[in-house]
């Protein structure tokens, strides 16, 4: 016999925690900096390459690659895909 949930789902306890927004964007940014980092590994590009590549400085990529620190800009990121072949994508669900 197959047991059903009981309580709220993780997500309803963060929103009801006032977290939801704040977890919700580092899991986004940690999967951001896994995704610069696979495509520069896969491409074999150095960090002094692609911030070359990106016409910014190594510290500006480190900050980017930090999977804790969410101080990126849409620009960065744009600029990132560009510099690896990717673009960005973006959506409101």
């Amino acid at each position: 016999m197959k047991k059903k949930n009981i309580g709220s789902s993780f997500d309803s306890w963060l929103r009801e925690d006032g977290t939801f927004e704040e977890v919700s964007a580092g899991a986004l940014k940690r999967v951001i900096a896994r995704q610069v980092e696979g495509a520069m590994a896969d491409r074999g590009l150095s960090k002094a390459e692609m911030a070359r590549r990106m016409h910014t400085s190594r510290s500006q990529l480190d900050r980017l690659l930090d999977p804790e620190n969410d101080s990126v800009t849409l620009t960065t990121l744009q600029k990132a895909a560009t510099a690896v072949g990717r673009e960005v994508r973006l959506e409101l669900v």
